[in-house]
């Protein structure tokens, strides 16, 4: 599965409903526009109106839109409509990551419910033939063993919406053995046997490893490391947020990938893209949020 097949996937459901917080971007337009030409879901956008309509053709779309006066109203609007079922998925527009997930946290209409929220990227690498999760980019700066277990269920629970029925998860660390001196080693092993006890199920986990011998079955025969996971990998659980963010940059920038993110663990899947990225990846990513939607 590459990520086209998200879109095809979420086309085939085209029963939800997406709210929009400051959709007055022109990439979030064509996001939008091509999610609607291609039958993915409904919108609500929320936002400043003249500068919306003044990006989208309303009378060739059929797609509602609501003034807001301010970023954060439009936040928590967006928030308001999933979380009293109007919309199914939540997705950020042109305005600050913290200014939306203030009105997700919020506690009379978020969308928290008692687990962690995560990020969790799916990236289309070229010249490999499935996809590859990364997990936590974005959200979680330094979890610790319970947060690392939550982000997994999270990861594991987006891996399943996408037709990865039992995912492989790599705890990622510099080295692929215990050594007490290193956190992510111990927090690796842990995972593992919570694994084998039954502790995180729908998954099998198998860490510590490096980066190279979590995804390349070459690396791992090289150093004798037997198991489903090394060499094999679906997820790749890394141990901090600089690790994450390097990883995933480089993905991007240096090979090339196209991704798709969402955060999950709240009521509804999030789009949290950055501003900068391409309509191509938010389409991406929103039919991502979609499929997780319909799980």
């Amino acid at each position: 599965m590459l990520l086209e097949s998200l879109i095809e996937r979420a086309a085939q459901i085209n029963t939800k409903t997406v709210a929009v917080a400051e959709a007055e971007d022109s990439e979030v337009i064509k996001a939008v526009i091509e999610a609607s030409e291609r039958n993915l879901a409904r919108f609500i956008l929320y936002g400043n109106q003249e500068k919306i309509k003044a990006l989208l053709d309303t009378t060739k779309y059929d797609i509602k839109i609501v003034h807001t006066d301010s970023s954060a109203s439009a936040a928590e609007c967006a928030v308001k409509a999933v979380s009293s079922k109007e919309a199914d998925v939540l997705m950020k527009g042109n305005l600050a990551t913290n200014i939306i997930l203030k009105a997700v946290l919020n506690k009379d209409f978020g969308l928290r419910t008692g687990n962690i929220l995560s990020h969790t990227a799916v990236f289309e690498i070229p010249e490999i033939d499935r996809l590859l999760i990364v997990t936590d980019a974005a959200m979680n700066i330094s979890p610790d063993l319970e947060q690392k277990r939550q982000i997994i269920e999270n990861a594991v629970l987006i891996a399943q919406s996408i037709g990865i029925d039992h995912p492989k998860v790599a705890p990622i660390a510099a080295v692929e053995t215990v050594n007490p001196l290193m956190q992510a080693t111990l927090d690796a092993a842990a995972l593992t046997m919570m694994n084998k006890r039954g502790q995180i199920d729908g998954c099998s986990i198998d860490g510590p490893l490096a980066l190279d011998n979590a995804v390349s079955n070459l690396a791992a025969k090289h150093k004798g490391i037997h198991s489903e996971v090394a060499g094999n990998a679906d997820i790749l659980l890394v141990p901090t947020i600089e690790v994450g963010n390097v990883l995933y940059k480089s993905l991007v920038y240096f090979a090339k990938a196209k991704v798709a993110a969402v955060i999950s663990g709240a009521k509804a899947p999030i789009v949290l893209t950055s501003r900068a990225d391409s309509s191509e990846s938010k389409l991406h990513s929103l039919a991502l949020a979609l499929c997780c939607a319909t799980e």
